[in-house]
């Protein structure tokens, strides 16, 4: 299996996850260094690739490297993704709307074309979404617009390769203490903003990400396809 953004923060969570479940692990992130931390960290066979997933080349690369090392890949979790400041749309730099677009949206698409090309039936791709994707915020506007573009491109995927028995599906996050998230948890206004608005009364915390994923790996979820799938803790009910 496949994890991108697997440097730091949720990437690295699911890359222990798995590899305690026992499986094979291939790492994707720019840095090198963080990746061999990561793969150190392991207890299972992990195959270190550093990379832009923005690079078509990179990530047809990796999918191939999965096949030759570990004979196959059957999971390909697209978790990469940029986690942007508080900024309006009016402010934002053309150039800054572009990464975002680029990396969160662009990068799936790259990531799951090249897993599908090599997957056998029964295979699994699973995109790291957003509770922004449905509820979108002032100032969030990129990154909003760049995960309501995952939903869109992961229920076009789950069509096409449904005949394959292959799904795909999306796990839309609320808040964490990680990625875009931590800038909000440290500005104590917004930070009781979004518990106040939550269902549960509280952030998400590392024990409440992994689950999910697990499962839409397995074959327990085997006719759940184009789906999103929510772990907010109910910050989407209100």
């Amino acid at each position: 299996m496949v994890i991108t953004g697997a440097g730091r923060g949720l990437g690295r969570l699911l890359a222990e996850a798995f590899d305690a479940a026992g499986a094979s692990v291939g790492l994707v992130a720019r840095s090198e260094d963080a990746l061999q931390k990561v793969a150190a960290s392991l207890d299972g066979e992990a195959l270190v690739c550093a990379g832009d997933v923005r690079d078509s080349a990179f990530n047809e690369s990796v999918a191939r490297g999965m096949v030759e090392r570990f004979g196959g890949l059957d999971v390909w979790i697209a978790n990469a993704g940029v986690s942007p400041e508080f900024t309006s749309v009016l402010d934002m730099e053309p150039d800054a709307w572009r990464e975002i677009v680029d990396v969160n949206l662009t990068g799936t698409f790259l990531g799951a074309r090249a897993a599908a090309a090599v997957m056998g039936e029964g295979g699994r791709i699973i995109v790291t979404g957003s509770v922004l994707g449905d509820r979108p915020l002032g100032g969030l506007g990129a990154y909003s617009a760049s995960k309501s573009g995952v939903q869109a491109l992961v229920q076009s995927l789950a069509q096409e390769l449904g005949p394959r028995a292959i799904t795909v599906n999306t796990v839309a996050l609320g808040w964490f203490d990680t990625g875009l998230g931590r800038h909000w948890h440290r500005d104590a206004e917004r930070e009781q903003g979004i518990v106040a608005h939550t269902a549960l009364g509280r952030w998400g915390n590392a024990a409440d990400l992994a689950g999910m994923y697990l499962y839409l790996a397995s074959g327990s979820s085997a006719y759940v396809t184009g789906a999103t799938l929510t772990v907010d803790g109910g910050y989407s009910l209100r």
